[in-house]
């Protein structure tokens, strides 16, 4: 199925919401930049048709917006910065004329996107969002996210001899390549919509044949 076509009002939300991020206070944390949700609400248009019900300006709003508290992933009050993005971005909007009737519905998906916060998708738009943004923590773009984001918090990129993990527990927090096993793993069967599953389904066959490479390299001793 293709994508979801642009109507111009989405085209005119699209464009006023990259302004509002680009009035923000610039993020260091090139994971989470504009090209990321760019990329959430490329994922979210393959999965909008499947979903005819859910209001797909709602849906750009949560996948531009869902990022404007962004914490470190071992910073103690990780597990808030959804509910903090959401109440920033329910300000904003309002101040920008978005409807006001859609605003607590984007409010919940920004919520509810976040893995830290364990808020259950109550909604079609929020389901959407959350299989989007974690569509980003797989494939090729999600490997080099996963390094990135390991270097920046002095993570090893794997075990010195053990890679894999046989007999030994995985610590992502030592070593990024077990990040592979610990979580990435899991997204595919965390999907809220059976369109996000089949793309993360495939995503994840990529990261596997990296990981393959990876430890043959790896251990070429």
């Amino acid at each position: 199925m293709s994508p979801l076509e642009l109507t111009p009002q989405l085209q005119h939300w699209q464009q006023q919401l990259i302004g509002l991020l680009q009035q923000q206070e610039p993020d260091a944390d090139g994971a989470h930049d504009l090209s990321h949700f760019h990329r959430v609400w490329a994922a979210a248009r393959h999965i909008l048709p499947h979903h005819p019900q859910a209001d797909a300006l709602v849906v750009l709003a949560a996948c531009y917006l869902h990022d404007l508290v962004n914490l470190p992933k071992n910073h103690p009050d990780r597990a808030q910065a959804s509910r903090l993005a959401a109440a920033k971005a329910s300000q904003l909007l309002a101040d920008a004329g978005f409807p006001t009737d859609k605003l607590a519905t984007v409010a919940h998906a920004i919520e509810a996107h976040s893995f830290s916060a364990n808020i259950p998708p109550q909604t079609d738009e929020a389901r959407i969002v959350q299989d989007a943004d974690r569509m980003d923590a797989l494939g090729a773009i999600g490997l080099a996210r996963m390094f990135y984001t390991s270097g920046r918090m002095g993570r090893q990129l794997a075990h010195p001899d053990n890679p894999l993990g046989a007999g030994r527990a995985l610590d992502d927090r030592e070593y990024a390549l077990d990040h592979i096993e610990v979580k990435l793993e899991k997204l595919p069967d965390m999907m809220q919509t059976a369109a996000g599953r089949a793309m993360a389904v495939e995503r994840l066959a990529r990261l596997h044949a990296f990981r393959q490479q990876f430890v043959e390299e790896w251990l070429a001793r």
